[in-house]
């Protein structure tokens, strides 16, 4: 059986600058990051939000400090349950803030922002969390597309186990004895869809919050897909963790879809 994909080799680390080793995943944040601020920052953006190119940058910050806070304890909090090593964070706690080491949880970053988000709105009175959202979110799944690559290329959330007739699975280093599902990559394609799909309901203008929330109810289906072809952690009423999470988020997406649209109200200008 002739494989499609032969696992790449690619070295995590893109490049270096003197002792400073610069990592893909780095570099896929960092493109995520500037994919906001380039779309916030646009003279539509920051005429709706009410906000200079300098109180954009500080909702950045704050941004950055919740996926990074909430990203990293929600991998711990999901690494506890499935490998019940929380001992072993004891032994070394250090290990609960090794983000150098790998381990980063999206749900835990999503509420991390929304945290940042709602912190944020407390020093710009006027400012709503709908109109704030909605001029987040309509580039950020390239920065999500870029980071499942990275994902891919640095050997981890392996897929689930593949007839290895099947010529689109792969033989990932980390498990030399069974072909996987690129279930990274599959992410990465659901990921990208989303993209348009955004795109299209921000041109039709729709109410404050529309917009934000679109995102948030496709991404949870699209990751309820993407599930189906990742290793399970664990599982809750019979999904895994993941899938069960974003079954919920994409619930709640639809309701506050609803929620914007009957409040009806839309802001062009702050």
């Amino acid at each position: 059986m002739t494989h499609w994909f032969t696992y790449p080799n690619i070295d995590p680390i893109a490049f270096r600058i003197g002792w400073l080793a610069v990592h893909w995943y780095g570099l896929s944040y960092l493109l995520g990051f500037i994919c906001v601020f380039l779309w916030m920052n646009r003279p539509a953006g920051r005429r709706r939000l009410g906000l200079t190119s300098e109180q954009i940058q500080d909702f950045l910050v704050y941004a950055l400090v919740g996926v990074l806070i909430g990203g990293r304890v929600g991998f711990v909090i999901a690494d506890v349950l499935t490998k019940h090593n929380f001992g072993a964070y004891l032994a070394h706690p250090v290990d609960f803030i090794a983000i150098w080491q790998g381990g980063m949880a999206f749900h835990g970053a999503l509420i991390g922002i929304l945290l940042a988000i709602v912190l944020f709105l407390r020093k710009h009175p006027g400012l709503t969390f709908g109109v704030l959202g909605d001029e987040i979110v309509p580039l950020v799944s390239i920065g999500i597309f870029t980071t499942r690559l990275v994902n891919f290329i640095n050997d981890e959330l392996l897929g689930k186990v593949c007839h290895p007739d099947r010529p689109w699975c792969v033989l990932f280093p980390a498990d030399q004895f069974n072909y996987r599902y690129p279930s990274q990559i599959f992410e990465a394609i659901l990921d990208l869809l989303t993209l348009p799909i955004v795109l299209f309901v921000y041109s039709r203008r729709p109410p404050d919050g529309v917009t934000g929330w679109t995102w948030f109810t496709v991404y949870g289906l699209m990751r309820t897909i993407a599930e189906i072809w990742r290793d399970p952690g664990f599982t809750v009423l019979g999904l895994d963790g993941g899938q069960f999470v974003a079954v919920l988020q994409t619930l709640i997406g639809i309701v506050m879809i609803v929620y914007s649209y009957r409040r009806g109200t839309r802001t062009d200008a702050r």
